[in-house]
């Protein structure tokens, strides 16, 4: 198995003022999506004391270390930011990925993820779905019973793409290996 790579992996969203974005001026800052339902306008216009009267709403133009793509309310910022900061920082990029995938389970009626279905399907970043199912075939003793000059005719390509209809491997980004989740 592979080890993730010293990314940046916490959300952060830049919170902007429509009124000013409307009005030609582009009024805002980049907050953690953790606590992006906490910020007000006047942290929005730089702490100022006085915001302007047609000041009303705050808006998500832009985030990073979100899985999704577009605009979003800082409610919904903040909600995808406690999420993925409950999982390991290590993990981080895997969650996004399983997002990215299409291919995972959402919580509620949005699109966040849930944390226990990634935690139950995540089997880690591997080098190649078939360097995972070699280490998977080891676990569950596939070839403990067999003669050894039977195994060493055992195709593991063949067995590794017949058990990938039960896996969702995503690449990796930089090309470094996959992460593979469990079908369940």
């Amino acid at each position: 198995m592979t080890t993730s790579t010293d990314i940046e992996t916490t959300p952060s969203a830049w919170i902007g003022c429509l009124a000013c974005y409307n009005n030609g001026r582009l009024v805002g800052a980049w907050f953690d999506a953790e606590t992006a339902d906490t910020v007000t306008l006047a942290d929005v216009h730089d702490g100022a004391n006085h915001v302007r009267r047609d000041c009303e709403e705050m808006w998500v133009l832009d985030h990073e270390n979100i899985p999704t793509k577009g605009e979003m309310s800082p409610s919904e910022a903040a909600e995808w930011g406690r999420v993925i900061v409950s999982v390991p920082e290590r993990d981080r990029p895997a969650l996004c990925a399983w997002v990215a995938s299409g291919d995972y389970i959402a919580e509620g009626a949005g699109d966040i993820p849930s944390v226990n279905d990634f935690e139950e399907r995540y089997a880690g970043h591997w080098d190649s779905f078939r360097d995972y199912a070699v280490d998977f075939a080891e676990d569950i003793g596939l070839l403990n019973d067999a003669p050894e000059t039977l195994a060493t005719y055992f195709d593991w390509d063949a067995w590794a793409r017949d058990l990938a209809m039960d896996y969702t491997t995503v690449a990796a980004g930089g090309g470094c290996g996959v992460y593979v989740f469990r079908a369940l």
